[in-house]
């Protein structure tokens, strides 16, 4: 199908928001209608499956959309690109106190868990998630999730850290794997991390700059 103009091709839009229960159905119609409101069609014209590895997929006249869904407690986020990767992802967690630096130690790759470790300790629960949700993001955008060494997989490190909240992330290349890219944003007031990722396939994947990031919240008019 044709793209419309409202959509651009090197552009991934990621909206999130807050709520207070029924993350899942509010986040599905969260992603359905920010896609009829970027296609310019009636919400008739699209819907929602999902494919046998479970990624979610648009129907009807939003099949050349990429879009990804993730909920957490009381938070929600979408991400949709018209750009010609393979797969993307996206991933929200709450910020909350955790055994960060014992759990960097046992999850993640030595050079992330030393860097967890090496900030304050106020820092290191954001910190820690600020890597988990890339790391979620990745497994979504490869259709694999947290299989095969997912926690291993080694996503960038900010420059700096705090990242400063509102400063538009950029997407960069995961070490040693050219084809997929990833950033992270802290939002809400510090309250959340949301992370996101693309995976552009052999020969394909997302260049530096090339793809734009887009994080925004949104109204819970856009689910009710």
């Amino acid at each position: 199908m044709d793209m419309h103009p409202g959509v651009a091709p090197d552009t991934v839009t990621v909206l999130w928001c807050t709520t207070d229960g029924d993350e899942r159905r509010k986040a599905h119609t969260l992603l359905v209608r920010t896609a009829a409101d970027m296609l310019d069609v009636p919400l008739s014209e699209l819907w929602l499956t999902h494919r046998e590895d479970g990624r979610p997929v648009l129907g009807g006249a939003g099949e050349a959309l990429r879009v990804s869904v993730t909920h957490a407690r009381g938070a929600l986020a979408v991400a949709l690109t018209g750009a010609s990767p393979v797969g993307v992802g996206v991933d929200v967690e709450v910020v909350r106190r955790l055994r960060a630096e014992a759990m960097a130690r046992a999850w993640l790759a030595p050079v992330e868990a030393a860097w967890v470790a090496g900030l304050p300790e106020k820092d290191r629960s954001a910190a820690f998630l600020w890597l988990w949700t890339q790391k979620e993001s990745v497994g979504k955008a490869l259709g694999l999730g947290l299989r095969r060494g997912g926690m291993s997989r080694r996503v960038p490190l900010p420059e700096p850290w705090p990242p400063v909240e509102g400063a538009p992330p950029v997407l960069r290349p995961l070490p040693g794997d050219p084809e997929t890219a990833s950033a992270a944003a802290v939002v809400g007031g510090g309250r959340l991390v949301v992370g996101v990722a693309l995976h552009g396939g052999t020969g394909s994947g997302p260049r530096p700059g090339a793809v734009h990031l887009r994080v925004h919240q949104v109204s819970p008019v856009a689910y009710s």
